[in-house]
């Protein structure tokens, strides 16, 4: 029975310290109207090991992915990255509208400038080990430094190798 318990600690114990590995900064989503379906989540994330973000859920949003944007020839294509956006040692990895972000499609709500939501983002690290991180986003029409409010950091753990 001591021995499940001190078990029972040293994994919650490795999980606190596995949950500094992502940082989050910037975090926000852009304001919906009546009827609009889908809308963008923006942010950038370092995370200090090799990490993936492989995933995205949010109770206003029926389905959550990762996303990018990128010109195909004369064409902006977005598309779902099924295998994750990869997460670099060290480098910050930016989240922007007409770039990599986080796509929320079938909205069960409006999202109202100046409201927050819940964001729960999930990685993956180099070993296939899973975690997430719990985000409120403040809901705004600009980018934070272009004039949306930057949400506080928010810190937790991830990795995911493609």
């Amino acid at each position: 029975m001591k021995f499940a318990a001190i078990a029972a600690l040293l994994t919650l114990a490795s999980g606190s310290l596995y949950a500094q590995n992502v940082e989050v900064k910037n975090a926000w989503v852009r304001a919906s109207v009546q009827g609009q379906k889908a809308t963008g989540a923006f942010m950038q994330i370092t995370a200090s090991q090799p990490t993936t973000l492989v995933g995205a859920a949010s109770p206003v949003a029926g389905v959550a992915e990762v996303h990018e944007m990128k010109m195909d020839g004369d064409v902006m294509r977005m598309r779902a990255l099924p295998q994750g956006l990869p997460l670099p040692a060290g480098k910050p990895v930016a989240l922007t509208p007409g770039g990599y972000h986080v796509m929320l499609m079938d909205l069960n709500t409006t999202l109202p400038k100046d409201s927050t939501i819940p964001l729960t983002l999930v990685f993956k690290d180099a070993k296939g080990q899973e975690s997430r991180i719990e985000l409120k986003l403040p809901v705004a029409t600009t980018a934070p430094g272009g004039a949306a409010p930057a949400a506080p950091a928010a810190h937790g753990a991830a990795g995911h190798k493609h």
